[in-house]
């Protein structure tokens, strides 16, 4: 069965327990026509639907390390980057420079570390698009944020 709306799938299986529960089918009967008391109506089974996802900066909250701890490849700013910053920096959301595109990083890179950091902590509404401080994880750490920022201006060199 395809899941595109598990929402929807959901509401669907409550309506047909809501029916099976009143005793009444969701077809009309004619008042004279005896009703069986041992009919049961065919429910859907509710462990097809998806589970219902969280909002990409719940998920993000929840999921990112606070901390800069260097992580198999060595750089610290790497799983950060990976755990909050690429929602954005992968897809190009908001405005983010995609890491890896040379001009539009070589840009912001003029700017000067010092700045880039700053826009990553406190956020940014630039002519391009918007920074969410923290890049929208508040439990990130400042030295998290700038290894991530870090991390992603070196892939962009």
């Amino acid at each position: 069965m395809n899941n595109r709306n598990p929402g929807l799938l959901a509401l669907a299986a409550v309506v047909l327990a809501l029916a099976a529960c009143s005793g009444q089918s969701s077809e009309t009967t004619d008042a004279t026509e005896p009703t069986s008391a041992t009919a049961e109506p065919e429910i859907a089974p509710a462990a097809e639907a998806a589970p219902a996802q969280a909002p990409a900066a719940d998920t993000a909250v929840a999921a990112a390390d606070s901390t800069p701890a260097a992580d198999a490849a060595g750089h610290p700013g790497e799983e950060t980057y990976k755990k909050t910053c690429a929602m954005c920096h992968s897809t190009t959301a908001l405005g983010a420079p995609m890491v890896g595109d040379k001009a539009d990083w070589g840009a912001r890179a003029a700017q000067g570390t010092e700045t880039l950091h700053k826009h990553a902590l406190e956020g940014f509404n630039g002519a391009k698009g918007v920074m969410p401080a923290r890049g929208g994880n508040p439990s990130l750490d400042d030295d998290a944020v700038k290894a991530a920022v870090d991390y992603m201006v070196g892939q962009s060199k």
